[in-house]
Protein backbone atom coordinates (compact mmCIF):
# COMPACT_ATOMS: atom_id res chain seq x y z
CA UNK A 1 0.00 0.00 0.00
CA UNK A 2 1.22 3.41 -1.23
CA UNK A 3 2.93 5.91 1.74
CA UNK A 4 0.25 8.75 1.86
CA UNK A 5 1.07 12.18 2.57
CA UNK A 6 -0.47 14.88 4.89
CA UNK A 7 -0.20 18.03 6.66
CA UNK A 8 -1.62 20.33 9.04
CA UNK A 9 -4.78 21.82 7.76
CA UNK A 10 -3.64 25.64 8.09
CA UNK A 11 -0.63 24.50 6.32
CA UNK A 12 -2.85 24.68 3.20
CA UNK A 13 -4.88 28.34 4.41
CA UNK A 14 -6.26 30.18 7.20
CA UNK A 15 -9.83 29.65 5.89
CA UNK A 16 -10.90 26.03 6.97
CA UNK A 17 -13.21 24.90 3.98
CA UNK A 18 -10.65 26.91 1.36
CA UNK A 19 -7.76 24.72 2.93
CA UNK A 20 -9.79 21.59 2.71
CA UNK A 21 -10.59 22.65 -1.05
CA UNK A 22 -6.44 23.08 -1.42
CA UNK A 23 -6.00 19.63 0.31
CA UNK A 24 -8.25 18.17 -2.89
CA UNK A 25 -6.38 20.18 -5.38
CA UNK A 26 -2.29 18.47 -3.95
CA UNK A 27 -4.15 15.59 -4.85
CA UNK A 28 -4.06 14.75 -0.96
CA UNK A 29 -6.61 12.21 1.10
CA UNK A 30 -6.35 12.61 5.21
CA UNK A 31 -6.14 15.85 7.21
CA UNK A 32 -4.25 16.34 10.46
CA UNK A 33 -6.23 18.68 11.88
CA UNK A 34 -5.15 21.18 14.45
CA UNK A 35 -6.30 24.53 14.52
CA UNK A 36 -7.77 27.26 12.34
CA UNK A 37 -11.13 24.87 12.16
CA UNK A 38 -13.73 27.80 11.83
CA UNK A 39 -10.92 29.88 14.26
CA UNK A 40 -10.83 27.40 16.69
CA UNK A 41 -8.67 24.31 17.88
CA UNK A 42 -9.12 20.76 17.36
CA UNK A 43 -10.12 20.55 20.90
CA UNK A 44 -12.05 23.43 21.31
CA UNK A 45 -14.94 22.93 18.33
CA UNK A 46 -18.46 22.85 19.72
CA UNK A 47 -20.61 19.44 18.45
CA UNK A 48 -22.33 22.18 15.72
CA UNK A 49 -18.45 22.95 14.76
CA UNK A 50 -17.67 19.15 14.70
CA UNK A 51 -20.50 17.81 12.68
CA UNK A 52 -19.72 21.40 10.48
CA UNK A 53 -16.19 19.94 10.30
CA UNK A 54 -16.69 16.69 9.01
CA UNK A 55 -19.64 18.02 6.23
CA UNK A 56 -16.72 20.08 4.80
CA UNK A 57 -14.53 17.13 4.67
CA UNK A 58 -16.71 14.56 3.42
CA UNK A 59 -18.27 17.01 0.42
CA UNK A 60 -14.26 16.62 -0.75
CA UNK A 61 -14.05 12.98 -0.29
CA UNK A 62 -10.94 13.47 2.63
CA UNK A 63 -10.91 12.01 5.74
CA UNK A 64 -9.23 12.64 9.40
CA UNK A 65 -5.92 11.20 9.99
CA UNK A 66 -4.76 12.36 13.11
CA UNK A 67 -6.11 15.11 15.67
CA UNK A 68 -3.02 17.25 16.67
CA UNK A 69 -4.36 18.27 20.41
CA UNK A 70 -2.12 19.74 22.83
CA UNK A 71 -2.59 17.88 25.61
CA UNK A 72 0.26 17.35 28.40
CA UNK A 73 2.55 19.92 26.68
CA UNK A 74 3.13 21.42 29.87
CA UNK A 75 5.85 21.83 32.71
CA UNK A 76 5.74 18.71 34.74
CA UNK A 77 6.58 20.50 37.91
CA UNK A 78 2.99 22.31 38.04
CA UNK A 79 2.01 18.69 39.22
CA UNK A 80 -0.45 16.02 38.82
CA UNK A 81 -3.78 18.15 39.76
CA UNK A 82 -3.40 20.65 37.38
CA UNK A 83 -2.47 18.04 34.67
CA UNK A 84 -5.72 16.71 35.40
CA UNK A 85 -7.45 19.61 35.38
CA UNK A 86 -5.98 21.43 32.61
CA UNK A 87 -5.28 18.93 30.21
CA UNK A 88 -7.16 15.25 30.83
CA UNK A 89 -10.33 17.08 31.30
CA UNK A 90 -10.25 18.40 27.95
CA UNK A 91 -10.21 14.47 26.72
CA UNK A 92 -14.46 13.75 27.07
CA UNK A 93 -14.88 17.17 24.61
CA UNK A 94 -12.19 15.54 22.00
CA UNK A 95 -13.52 12.41 22.46
CA UNK A 96 -17.09 13.42 21.47
CA UNK A 97 -15.63 15.22 18.25
CA UNK A 98 -13.62 12.42 17.17
CA UNK A 99 -17.07 10.32 17.29
CA UNK A 100 -17.56 12.34 14.39
CA UNK A 101 -14.71 13.03 12.21
CA UNK A 102 -12.90 9.79 13.17
CA UNK A 103 -9.25 10.37 13.02
CA UNK A 104 -7.18 7.40 12.97
CA UNK A 105 -5.01 8.69 15.76
CA UNK A 106 -5.07 11.38 18.89
CA UNK A 107 -2.06 13.09 19.62
CA UNK A 108 -0.68 13.62 22.90
CA UNK A 109 2.11 15.80 23.21
CA UNK A 110 5.06 15.13 24.84
CA UNK A 111 5.57 16.96 28.64
CA UNK A 112 8.25 19.58 29.53
CA UNK A 113 10.50 20.10 32.39
CA UNK A 114 11.82 23.15 33.61
CA UNK A 115 15.09 22.23 34.83
CA UNK A 116 15.27 20.00 31.55
CA UNK A 117 19.31 21.33 31.04
CA UNK A 118 20.71 19.91 33.90
CA UNK A 119 19.03 16.50 34.03
CA UNK A 120 20.46 13.78 32.21
CA UNK A 121 17.69 10.70 32.53
CA UNK A 122 14.25 12.03 32.24
CA UNK A 123 12.59 8.66 32.99
CA UNK A 124 14.62 8.17 36.00
CA UNK A 125 13.80 11.76 37.20
CA UNK A 126 10.29 11.44 36.63
CA UNK A 127 10.16 8.05 38.56
CA UNK A 128 11.79 9.24 41.83
CA UNK A 129 10.19 13.57 41.41
CA UNK A 130 6.86 12.67 39.69
CA UNK A 131 5.67 8.97 39.46
CA UNK A 132 2.11 10.28 38.55
CA UNK A 133 3.17 11.40 34.86
CA UNK A 134 3.12 8.38 33.39
CA UNK A 135 -0.33 7.31 35.30
CA UNK A 136 -1.71 10.52 33.32
CA UNK A 137 -0.81 9.33 30.49
CA UNK A 138 -1.78 5.87 30.84
CA UNK A 139 -5.34 6.89 31.64
CA UNK A 140 -5.43 9.38 28.71
CA UNK A 141 -4.39 6.61 26.21
CA UNK A 142 -6.66 3.84 27.66
CA UNK A 143 -9.52 5.96 26.92
CA UNK A 144 -8.98 7.33 23.22
CA UNK A 145 -8.53 3.40 23.06
CA UNK A 146 -11.77 2.30 24.70
CA UNK A 147 -13.55 5.06 22.56
CA UNK A 148 -11.96 3.08 19.05
CA UNK A 149 -9.04 5.33 18.53
CA UNK A 150 -5.18 4.78 19.19
CA UNK A 151 -2.91 7.31 20.91
CA UNK A 152 -0.01 8.94 19.59
CA UNK A 153 2.77 10.88 21.79
CA UNK A 154 4.88 13.36 19.64
CA UNK A 155 8.32 14.69 20.84
CA UNK A 156 8.62 18.75 20.98
CA UNK A 157 11.13 20.79 20.46
CA UNK A 158 11.44 23.00 23.81
CA UNK A 159 12.51 21.77 27.28
CA UNK A 160 10.78 18.24 26.43
CA UNK A 161 11.16 15.27 28.04
CA UNK A 162 12.89 13.49 25.64
CA UNK A 163 16.39 14.49 23.96
CA UNK A 164 17.47 11.52 22.53
CA UNK A 165 16.71 7.69 22.06
CA UNK A 166 17.07 6.45 25.11
CA UNK A 167 14.45 8.68 26.89
CA UNK A 168 11.63 7.73 23.84
CA UNK A 169 12.58 4.11 24.30
CA UNK A 170 12.55 3.96 28.27
CA UNK A 171 9.24 6.03 28.47
CA UNK A 172 7.37 3.57 26.19
CA UNK A 173 8.91 0.70 27.74
CA UNK A 174 7.48 1.62 31.72
CA UNK A 175 4.48 3.10 29.66
CA UNK A 176 3.74 -0.17 28.97
CA UNK A 177 0.62 0.37 26.41
CA UNK A 178 1.99 -1.72 23.22
CA UNK A 179 -0.86 -1.59 20.83
CA UNK A 180 -2.34 1.49 22.12
CA UNK A 181 0.04 3.82 21.40
CA UNK A 182 2.97 4.19 18.98
CA UNK A 183 5.43 7.11 18.67
CA UNK A 184 5.30 10.25 16.46
CA UNK A 185 8.90 10.85 15.47
CA UNK A 186 9.34 14.53 14.72
CA UNK A 187 12.55 14.68 13.60
CA UNK A 188 13.39 18.19 13.72
CA UNK A 189 11.99 18.47 16.94
CA UNK A 190 14.01 15.31 18.42
CA UNK A 191 17.00 17.69 16.37
CA UNK A 192 16.30 20.93 18.17
CA UNK A 193 16.90 19.37 21.46
CA UNK A 194 20.01 17.69 21.15
CA UNK A 195 20.13 14.71 18.39
CA UNK A 196 21.18 15.17 14.92
CA UNK A 197 18.84 13.26 12.81
CA UNK A 198 20.37 9.90 11.03
CA UNK A 199 19.92 6.29 10.21
CA UNK A 200 21.15 5.13 13.44
CA UNK A 201 18.70 7.49 15.34
CA UNK A 202 15.91 6.30 13.22
CA UNK A 203 16.67 2.60 14.03
CA UNK A 204 17.28 2.78 17.70
CA UNK A 205 12.88 4.89 17.66
CA UNK A 206 11.75 2.24 14.92
CA UNK A 207 9.74 -0.13 17.27
CA UNK A 208 7.90 2.47 18.87
CA UNK A 209 7.40 4.89 15.77
CA UNK A 210 3.88 4.79 13.98
CA UNK A 211 3.78 8.30 12.59
CA UNK A 212 6.23 10.41 11.13
CA UNK A 213 6.91 14.09 11.04
CA UNK A 214 9.12 15.91 8.49
CA UNK A 215 10.59 19.62 8.33
CA UNK A 216 13.58 20.88 6.66
CA UNK A 217 16.41 22.89 8.14
CA UNK A 218 20.03 23.28 8.07
CA UNK A 219 22.85 23.69 10.08
CA UNK A 220 25.36 26.28 9.57
CA UNK A 221 29.11 25.29 8.55
CA UNK A 222 31.46 23.13 11.04
CA UNK A 223 27.87 22.28 13.40
CA UNK A 224 25.27 19.89 13.82
CA UNK A 225 22.89 22.46 15.32
CA UNK A 226 19.65 23.60 13.51
CA UNK A 227 19.89 26.96 12.46
CA UNK A 228 18.00 28.13 9.26
CA UNK A 229 14.49 26.97 8.02
CA UNK A 230 14.30 25.25 4.68
CA UNK A 231 12.80 23.70 2.15
CA UNK A 232 13.03 19.51 2.67
CA UNK A 233 14.99 18.87 -0.06
CA UNK A 234 17.69 21.51 0.90
CA UNK A 235 17.83 20.08 4.62
CA UNK A 236 21.36 19.53 6.12
CA UNK A 237 19.57 16.00 7.77
CA UNK A 238 19.82 12.82 5.23
CA UNK A 239 15.90 13.24 4.64
CA UNK A 240 15.96 10.29 1.48
CA UNK A 241 17.94 7.91 3.92
CA UNK A 242 15.31 8.15 6.41
CA UNK A 243 12.10 8.66 4.25
CA UNK A 244 12.77 5.63 1.93
CA UNK A 245 14.04 3.43 5.11
CA UNK A 246 10.59 4.46 7.22
CA UNK A 247 8.10 3.35 3.68
CA UNK A 248 10.61 0.21 3.10
CA UNK A 249 9.70 -0.69 6.82
CA UNK A 250 6.18 0.25 6.79
CA UNK A 251 6.56 2.08 10.09
CA UNK A 252 4.19 4.98 9.43
CA UNK A 253 1.62 4.28 6.52
CA UNK A 254 0.91 8.32 6.52
CA UNK A 255 3.61 10.95 7.07
CA UNK A 256 3.12 14.37 8.02
CA UNK A 257 4.76 17.35 6.73
CA UNK A 258 5.55 20.01 8.89
CA UNK A 259 6.61 23.84 8.45
CA UNK A 260 10.72 24.16 9.38
CA UNK A 261 11.76 26.11 12.07
CA UNK A 262 15.40 28.02 12.05
CA UNK A 263 16.14 31.55 11.58
CA UNK A 264 15.41 33.09 8.02
CA UNK A 265 18.46 32.70 6.07
CA UNK A 266 20.05 35.72 3.59
CA UNK A 267 19.28 34.66 0.07
CA UNK A 268 17.49 31.80 0.39
CA UNK A 269 14.38 31.15 -2.04
CA UNK A 270 11.52 30.73 0.67
CA UNK A 271 8.49 30.82 -1.10
CA UNK A 272 6.24 28.09 -2.03
CA UNK A 273 7.79 25.74 0.64
CA UNK A 274 4.66 23.34 1.22
CA UNK A 275 4.43 22.98 -2.44
CA UNK A 276 7.84 21.90 -2.71
CA UNK A 277 8.13 20.08 0.39
CA UNK A 278 5.08 18.32 -1.05
CA UNK A 279 6.53 17.91 -4.12
CA UNK A 280 9.87 16.28 -2.88
CA UNK A 281 8.31 13.98 -0.56
CA UNK A 282 6.19 12.39 -3.40
CA UNK A 283 9.39 12.13 -5.44
CA UNK A 284 10.37 9.80 -2.39
CA UNK A 285 7.12 7.46 -2.01
CA UNK A 286 7.07 7.50 -5.95
CA UNK A 287 10.95 6.27 -6.34
CA UNK A 288 11.25 9.81 -8.42
CA UNK A 289 7.77 10.30 -9.78
CA UNK A 290 5.49 12.68 -9.46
Amino acid sequence: MTTQITMLNVMAGGEFPAAMDQFRAWGLKVVDLKNGIFGKSISDLSEEEADAAAQVLEERGLTAYCFSTELFYDYIEKGERHFREQHLAKLDGILRTAAKLRPVVIRLLSAKMMQRNGITNSTRHMAEQAPWVLDVYREAIDRIYEAGFHATIENEAHDCIWTNPQEIVTFFHELNRHGKVHYTYDVQNLWQMGTFPSLHVYEELKPHIGFLHLKGGQTEEGSNELKWRSALEDASWPVADIVQQAIADGVSPVICLNPSHGAKKEGYDYSRLTERDLRYLQSLIHGGDI
